[in-house]
């Protein structure tokens, strides 16, 4: 047992696991803190909780728990996982759980670094950037629960948390881990408590691998995850296949989608042309227990009702800024979201009991909503779909359920099909 993950969302936990598995490392997913976790041979375990936009204080207290139970599981180094677009606001949560987790162990220093490359993100001179644009200036500024409004990672890192931010910029990172190690030490010596990395391609974060080996606490995206599993995949080769004991299973499908990303959106609207969709009402979701049951029980049936030998039907909630802004005006955001949020999980549950074994998932919310739902304690990483996505399977025997759970930004165009024609039943 090495590395110990504390992933703030389900979709972000699985996102890290993939690439873990996918760079030589073997890693158990589980929801939550398990009480009682099963026997499974991993070189990481991976916790995911879903911290990103409670309440401070709970998501500082739900990562010191996993931190502990890490710590019981025998791991010896730790990662903060967030997204990789930094999604968080003014007050946090990610700069609170850094501070605590650092005082746990007892550290003082740390690095923050959310670039993804092969996915859009990067970072340069500490301004992350989606693709070509400023994080700010990209989709994420209309972001329903965690709108984004500055790009520059010091200053989103230091109006959180309580130290101060300095930065490795990117010509130190060319010339490679040693000068990487150096550069940080200068800073951590000058007071600084949180390096923000530069990153502009996938070379960068093997060499962050390498310079980080050592350190007890790093946080970030799931690219620096590439760099660390291929440092430990070159000393310790892997013991099992997490690939194989994950590949999907079973025969019916359902894609469900509560994502109201720019991505998102863009995969509902070319998956509506192949395959049979049905918008949520959103009015039947914000009523009384009993009205949003009746609701669920219908949306179950029209789903079952769906030819099964083509393409997954489709249940969304996602929707255009402009309308979502309208959502939330006229019902009010938190009442909205929950209100779909379980619908989400009662849908899936009827949809379990009639059969359906392979859930597409799109959001991170909407993800944690449906495998709590589900009762799935813990997966096995299976093949990716897209990077960062890949199918995973409930590592209990009991219940056959595989799942793809989808980051709202995550993915191509046609992402929902894919994950169908290219692993069919």
């Amino acid at each position: 047992m090495r590395l110990g993950v504390i992933a703030d969302d389900f979709t972000g936990a699985t996102d890290i696991a993939s690439f873990l598995v996918n760079n030589g490392m073997t890693a158990i997913q589980f929801n939550g803190i398990p009480e009682n976790p099963p026997q499974a041979d991993a070189q990481a375990r991976v916790v995911s909780l879903k911290s990103r936009s409670c309440p401070v204080d709970q998501a500082v207290s739900q990562s010191l728990a996993a931190l502990q139970w890490l710590q019981q599981q025998g791991c010896t180094q730790f990662y903060f996982k967030y997204c990789s677009t930094f999604d968080s606001t003014p007050q946090g949560n990610i700069g609170p759980v850094i501070d605590a987790l650092l005082a746990a162990l007892g550290e003082r220093h740390t690095v923050i670094s959310p670039a993804l490359p092969v996915n859009g993100r990067t970072v340069y001179q500490g301004y992350l950037f989606v693709m070509d644009q400023l994080l700010a200036e990209s989709g994420m500024r209309n972001h329903p629960v965690t709108p984004m409004k500055e790009s520059h990672l010091l200053r989103l890192i230091e109006a959180q948390a309580q130290g101060r931010a300095g930065l490795v910029p990117a010509s130190v990172m060319d010339l490679g881990a040693e000068a990487v190690a150096q550069q940080l030490q200068q800073l951590y010596d000058n007071g600084v408590s949180y390096a923000v990395l530069d990153c502009l391609n996938e070379s960068h974060l093997l060499t962050q691998g390498r310079a980080l080996h050592n350190m007890k606490l790093v946080t970030g995206g799931s690219g620096l995850a590439m760099g660390l599993a291929h440092h430990w995949a070159t000393t310790t080769p892997p013991s099992s296949s997490a690939t194989a004991a994950g590949n999907p299973q079973g025969r019916r499908a359902v894609v469900l989608s509560g994502s109201c990303s720019t991505m998102t959106n863009q995969q509902v609207a070319a998956y509506q042309q192949q395959a049979p969709a049905k918008a949520i009402d959103i009015a039947q979701c914000i009523g009384s227990e009993a009205q949003r049951a009746v609701y669920a029980e219908q949306l179950s049936q029209w789903v079952q009702s769906q030819d099964a030998d083509t393409l997954a039907p489709l249940v969304y909630a996602t929707a255009q800024p402009a309308v979502l802004q309208q959502i939330q005006q006229q019902y009010g955001r938190e009442i909205a979201s929950q209100g779909i949020e379980q619908l989400f999980a009662l849908l899936a549950v009827h949809l379990q009991q009639a059969g359906f074994t392979r859930f597409i998932v799109a959001g991170g919310e909407t993800s944690g909503v449906v495998c709590q739902a589900l009762a799935i304690d813990a997966f096995h990483i299976g093949p990716s779909i897209s990077p960062g996505v890949p199918w995973v399977k409930s590592i209990n025997p009991n219940t056959p359920i595989s799942l793809a759970l989808k980051s709202g930004n995550f993915g191509d165009e046609d992402f929902f099909a894919r994950a169908q024609w290219e692993f069919p039943v």
